[in-house]
């Protein structure tokens, strides 16, 4: 009899979490139209401003996450895809000479830095997004200096 109350817990909450996570699913495609709807044509790197820091970040998808280098300023990042990235509390970027680029730099997440290639950067025109929130879900960035001579990020980083 405990056996089968401990099941119906368990299966009530499984149920529970699946209703939570439709409006979140929705919420992150609705995000991910509007800033792919005012991101422009692929660029090879961008660089990063004010010292080499990142002013936030909100992740789109596995695949994705948009990256502000300055409140005026964002890019749309296309990664391989990350495990977690849409859960995780912080990102990192590597980087060379403080500039960021595709087929070089990573997305590095969470503590243990798994690092996601980037594929594609895009200019975002922040005067076109269309956001119902305000930017509440940007996140803090660390930025991590990528080794000039194997792409990988420096030892302790990892």
């Amino acid at each position: 009899m405990l056996n089968m109350r401990v099941l119906m817990i368990l299966l009530a909450g499984a149920w529970l979490a699946d209703c939570t996570s439709v409006p979140y699913a929705q919420h992150l495609q609705q995000r991910q139209q509007a800033y792919s709807a005012a991101a422009g044509a692929p660029v090879r790197s961008f660089r990063l401003v004010l010292g080499a820091q990142i002013y936030s970040w909100e992740p789109l998808s596995e695949t994705q996450l948009v990256v502000y280098t300055l409140p005026t300023r964002a890019y749309l990042l296309d990664v391989w895809p990350c495990s977690n990235l849409t859960f995780t509390n912080t990102i990192g970027l590597t980087s060379f000479a403080d500039q960021v680029q595709t087929g070089f730099d990573k997305v590095l997440q969470g503590r243990d830095y798994v690092p996601c290639m980037i594929k594609q950067i895009r200019p975002i025109d922040l005067t076109q997004l269309k956001l119902d929130k305000d930017r509440e879900e940007q996140r803090h960035v660390d930025n991590v200096q990528r080794d000039s001579s194997n792409g990988t990020p420096p030892p302790g980083k990892n």
